[in-house]
């Protein structure tokens, strides 16, 4: 189960109370980057700084009237100031304080995806270490190929996670750009130094140029990155769902005592997780495509891509946290049989070496094609009549004509499958502190 803190630590970003204190940080920053232009009385900026504040209900009210949240907030606020308060808000428009606050709340959500995302790198290693030398066999359309080793599956999963995080601290960088330059962008009101001023403080770069709105594309990359994270989490929650399937049976999802697969049938333990998992990623690329649609607006701007963002920011990153949190506690509780992954090894009876054959045949002097025939008979004969392939190999006189049967015994060794295991796990996980910032996963 996932523990109740864990999300809202999430949703806390997106409530009222978190919002507004943002925007009221922007907007008292900007009366302290007049004030260092003498453009505010220093004690007139004292009283700001000391009594700007907001009332939620207040401003509820106020919007009853206004229709407009930013003017409703700012009366709230001035309420609180009293007089000084004609200072608040002065040459700067809505989405100054709207786009900057997002910023700084997207910032705020990335670094707690940002965690998310190696705590289950770290479950991703600790499996991939375990299962290491675990054979399976590997599977191409559905069908046996030849054998991996259920620790590969887990070292891939891992370093598509790697790349993810990547992705997210850069998705991060992208929108930590603010904008305070006025009406439609020109500081026809308020110069270019109360923008830098404001970004610094608020932990942002001035985005090099705005209309009245901070270009959309900056969003559309973040929320891209989020749908591409949760497209990676339904492929390793496919992954347990096919494991997971009566005829595979190689790993479950942990099932605990008293658990309810089926209302119908009391044998049943389902996939429920990956199969939530799965619905979910659904949702984020489809929060993915409204950002991009947010791209085109009308001129220097107009209000269709606020309604939209109102919806997908708070329900993408939370959603996004759920999810890494809940991969994490299935792939940390995830039941693995290696007896059954032997077992369906054994299936075809040494079928997934043909290509072993092949290529001997093709050492010993055969064109490929004819190569490729030869073993293709003797496979497909096998195949068709549930027939040993070693022992068929080893009573073909065509094959034999050119393979020993100590040849042929060598060949159908499962050793050079994972003779490079080392070398792959070298290669995933090399310089993982640098990789994750710093933390070992």
């Amino acid at each position: 189960m996932i523990e109740r803190y864990t999300l809202q630590r999430m949703a806390k970003i997106w409530e009222e109370q978190n919002k507004f204190h943002k925007w009221l940080e922007i907007e008292v920053a900007i009366c302290e980057a007049y004030a260092e232009l003498s453009l505010i009385p220093q004690e007139d900026l004292t009283v700001i700084q000391e009594k700007a504040n907001f009332d939620i209900s207040r401003i509820n009210e106020i919007e009853k009237r206004t229709k407009h949240d930013v003017v409703a907030f700012i009366e709230s606020v001035s309420e609180c100031v009293g007089p000084s308060s004609k200072y608040i808000h002065m040459g700067i428009t809505s989405s100054d304080i709207l786009d900057t606050s997002f910023s700084c709340l997207l910032n705020e959500a990335s670094d707690i995806l940002i965690q998310d995302t190696i705590a289950f790198m770290g479950v991703l290693k600790e499996n991939a270490y375990t299962y290491k030398n675990t054979p399976m066999i590997g599977r191409t359309h559905g069908i046996h190929a030849e054998p991996i080793t259920f620790g590969l599956k887990m070292a891939h999963f891992y370093d598509e996670m790697r790349r993810n995080l990547e992705r997210l601290k850069a998705a991060k960088e992208r929108v930590s750009y603010g904008a305070i330059s006025g009406a439609v962008g020109t500081f026809a009101h308020a110069q270019p130094s109360i923008e830098e001023y404001v970004c610094k403080k608020m932990g942002l770069k001035p985005v090099p140029v705005s209309t009245q709105i901070i270009p959309r594309d900056y969003y559309a990359e973040f929320f891209t990155t989020l749908a591409i994270i949760g497209s990676s989490i339904e492929k390793m929650s496919l992954e347990i769902r096919n494991l997971q399937r009566t005829e595979v049976g190689e790993a479950e999802e942990f099932f605990q005592k008293g658990q309810t697969g089926s209302s119908a049938m009391p044998h049943k333990r389902n996939p429920i997780a990956s199969e939530n998992l799965c619905g979910l990623a659904r949702l984020l690329r489809g929060y993915a495509v409204a950002a991009l649609e947010n791209i085109p607006l009308w001129h220097e701007r107009d209000i269709s891509h606020s309604s939209v963002e109102r919806v997908i920011a708070p329900d993408a990153t939370i959603l996004l946290d759920y999810m890494l949190e809940r991969i994490k506690n299935m792939y940390k509780n995830l039941h693995v049989y290696p007896d059954k992954m032997q077992k369906n090894m054994d299936i075809s009876k040494g079928l997934y070496h043909s290509e072993a054959v092949l290529l001997s045949l093709i050492k010993k002097g055969l064109a490929r094609q004819e190569a490729y025939k030869i073993t293709q008979r003797v496979a497909m004969k096998c195949y068709e009549n549930n027939l040993d392939f070693k022992a068929e190999v080893k009573k073909d006189d065509e094959i034999r004509s050119y393979l020993s049967e100590a040849e042929i015994e060598g060949t159908m060794s499962n050793e050079h499958y994972f003779r490079y295991v080392d070398t792959i796990f070298g290669r995933v996980f090399k310089e993982t502190k640098q990789e994750a910032g710093g933390l070992e996963v």
